[in-house]
Formats: structure tokens, sequence, C-alpha cells
């Protein structure tokens, strides 16, 4: 592999969310069981994308919430920074698909460095909102990165989703 170092960063919601028509307490987010399925695969660093400020345990007052947010093109405060992106040449970008793009924290980690240079491999998951605009919004933040084609996973598929992980790694040059 020609990359050096590789970083997983995701935004995952553990608790209740919606997965194939029910509410579900999910133990791991299903974002951070794809980020985890990745790790597995690249061998990248993982670093959790968190706010400061946590969203609702219930699942419909958490959409509400997302919702105000990107109405208000909100940035909501992080809860940690990473140290150096600069040792990183690939990011694998994670995320739940909400309201159809990205969570407004994972907007705020996009503005938060520079990633002039980097390659930025999107994946999502959704139930059945697919990528949404996050590509086209990934772009407009880090136009001076390069942005792979992303990989959207149906929430209740995430423990079914290794050799569609495995063989999108391997369409893109990335595991061999």
């Amino acid at each position: 592999m020609a990359y050096s170092r590789i970083l997983i960063a995701y935004f995952s919601r553990r608790g209740n969310n919606y997965v194939g028509g029910s509410i579900l307490n999910l133990p791991i987010g299903n974002t951070e069981v794809i980020a985890k399925k990745i790790q597995e695969l690249t061998g990248g660093d993982m670093f959790e994308i968190k706010t400061i400020k946590p969203y609702p345990e219930d699942y419909t007052e958490t959409t509400k919430v997302a919702q105000e947010e990107k109405r208000q093109n909100a940035r909501p405060e992080l809860a940690a920074k990473l140290d150096n992106i600069n040792s990183y040449d690939v990011i694998f970008l994670g995320y739940p698909n909400w309201w159809g793009t990205m969570p407004m924290a994972v907007f705020t980690f996009l503005e938060s460095y520079d990633f002039s240079g980097k390659t930025i491999v999107p994946f999502c998951t959704h139930e059945g909102s697919r990528m949404g605009s996050s590509e086209r919004d990934i772009k407009k933040l880090c136009s001076n990165a390069k942005v792979l084609p992303g990989l959207a996973i149906r929430g209740s598929n995430v423990n079914k989703a290794d050799t569609s992980i495995a063989n999108w790694l391997e369409r893109l040059n990335l595991i061999s």
C-alpha cells in the first residue's frame, strides 16, 4: 500500500436508533461498527468525533436537534481534537446520514483541520437515504483534498457488511 498513515474518524450514535423500521437500543452505534471493520482491514488509527453537549437519549428528540442544527448551519463544539492531522495521508470519514447529509458535528470536524493534499474516503450508515449530499458537502468543505467514492451501508445491515467493505476498499486500491 502506498499510504503511510490512515485515520478512521467517525461520528456514531449509540443508544436509541432507527433501524429497519423500529427504534432499537444499540450498545455500539452503526457507524462505529463499520469504522471498526475498516480498521481491521486497514490498520488505521481510530478517532471518534464527539460533541461536548451530548444528543438526547430519545431518538425522536435527537432527530429534532439534528434538524435544528442543520437549519441553523450550526457547528457543535467537539469534545476532543486530533493532535496532528499532518501525520495522516488517508482519512476515512464515517457518519450517519442525518437529514440528507452528515451530522453538523462532522462539518465542525472538517472545518477544524487543513485537509490539503489528503485523501478523504467517506462512509455512512443510513436507513434508505444512502450518502445524500454528504460527498458533495465534503468536496465543498475540503476543496484541496481528494475525495474518493463513498460507501453507504444500511444500518440494519452493518453486521453483515464485511464483504461489501472489503470489496469497496479493494476497488479503491486501499487494501490488496
